[in-house]
């Protein structure tokens, strides 16, 4: 087990820089607008290299590095009940505060960028809490049918595919709600910006969290695994579970050819086009979950097993200082983001061939990665970090080493 002179496990933190460096590539290439892209947004024409890089982005990182952000939030989860249970005191009532200031910040947030998933996890923490002394095989077997995606399977046998909230499909990027939402983000003030997303924006989101893409349960799924993780302390004792997470991987790998075989045979089988009214897609969209959520513990185990070595712990240390000013660096990242390409900023939104906006993305990731690190040559925590501690304890902290 690798720790710093602050006690922090690294392997964590650098998972957590990698994981937030594959959300950052994904939001900067979707360029910032979490919703399908109309008809005509596009005013550039994207080349065969464009489309290269987002057939690579959204077959290795949509949906794999956002499961590992929040494996990453319940493993969090579980370090802070078990650091103050140690000390013989109850920390639940103090997550509960912490959570809430997660709120918070995840709304301001939100406002800038309707893709935050920090007010999602605030919502979701606290039902972390009655399974922190619950057994490993209780806690695996809930994550098992949130991931599964039991609850789409009873919400669509109850409600269908309809919004939740009366809005168009999802899917319906040329609809007028859509549409005028994207106008906004290219024509509109900070202001309006802000509207449209307290407004518009929420409802989509909460619809696309608890709708027939059932991402809320999948994102609670993915917090009992890191809580599971952290309870078996497969961090602490890696060296022990490396032929486990070896075996994992083969049973991962053969599980995720199983589920695109699946989705595949699934998709061609479905009445075409496309449509989620029907029971078969249904079935192949949860069977595309399946595969993503195999992937990711490929990813997951892939990074851990690389760690190992000298040549991957040199390359993969260095998301270390990113992944320890996650918070900060996650709102900064949309902050910038969304100056770039939205109206109220330089309005390159549909301007910038994918291709650039990977550069950009890349280059924001570095300059963050070299910018955490010098910060936490001089400080503790990253600015967020620090007043969200500070606020949660209820007393100023040191910020200064």
């Amino acid at each position: 087990m690798e720790k710093n002179p602050s006690h922090r496990i690294v392997i964590i933190d650098a998972l957590r820089g990698f994981a937030l460096g594959g959300v950052a590539l994904v939001h900067m290439t979707e360029q910032y607008i979490a919703s399908p892209p109309p008809d005509g947004l596009m005013e550039v024409t994207n080349g065969i290299l464009d489309q290269i890089f987002q057939g690579i982005i959204g077959f290795l990182i949509i949906g794999k590095f956002f499961a590992l952000f929040s494996i990453l939030f319940g493993l969090s989860f579980f370090i802070q009940m078990e650091s103050t249970s140690n000390k013989g005191k109850n920390y639940s009532k103090r997550f509960l505060w912490r959570s809430f200031l997660l709120l918070l910040i995840g709304y301001t947030h939100h406002l800038f960028y309707k893709g935050d998933i920090l007010t999602i996890y605030a919502l979701l923490a606290p039902f972390l809490i009655p399974f922190y002394r619950i057994k490993n095989t209780w806690i695996l077997l809930v994550a098992g049918l949130m991931l599964v995606s039991v609850p789409r399977f009873i919400s669509f046998s109850i409600f269908g595919s309809e919004s939740a909230f009366g809005l168009p499909s999802f899917m319906d990027a040329n609809s007028e709600f859509n549409t005028s939402y994207i106008r906004t983000l290219k024509e509109g003030s900070i202001g309006e910006v802000f509207s449209a997303n307290a407004r518009i924006g929420m409802l989509q989101k909460m619809d696309f969290q608890v709708g027939f893409f059932a991402r809320f349960y999948l994102t609670y799924g993915y917090f009992l695994i890191g809580l599971w993780l952290g309870k078996i302390s497969l961090f602490e004792k890696v060296q022990e579970y490396i032929p486990k997470i070896k075996n994992w991987l083969r049973w991962s790998i053969l599980f995720f050819v199983i589920a695109l075989i699946i989705t595949g045979g699934v998709f061609a089988l479905s009445p075409q086009p496309v449509d989620f009214k029907h029971w078969l897609h249904v079935i192949a969209i949860n069977a595309y979950d399946w595969s993503n959520i195999c992937l990711t513990a490929i990813i997951l185990c892939s990074f851990i097993l690389l760690y190992q070595k000298n040549r991957g712990n040199k390359i993969l240390s260095f998301f270390a200082p990113y992944g320890r000013m996650a918070l900060t660096n996650y709102i900064l990242q949309s902050i910038i983001g969304t100056f770039i390409l939205f109206g109220w900023g330089l309005g390159y939104l549909g301007k910038i061939r994918v291709s650039y906006l990977v550069i950009i993305a890349i280059v924001l990731i570095s300059l963050q990665t070299i910018g955490s690190r010098v910060w936490l040559h001089y400080f503790r925590y990253g600015p967020l970090e620090w007043i969200w501690r500070c606020t949660t304890i209820g007393k100023i902290q040191p910020l200064k080493k």
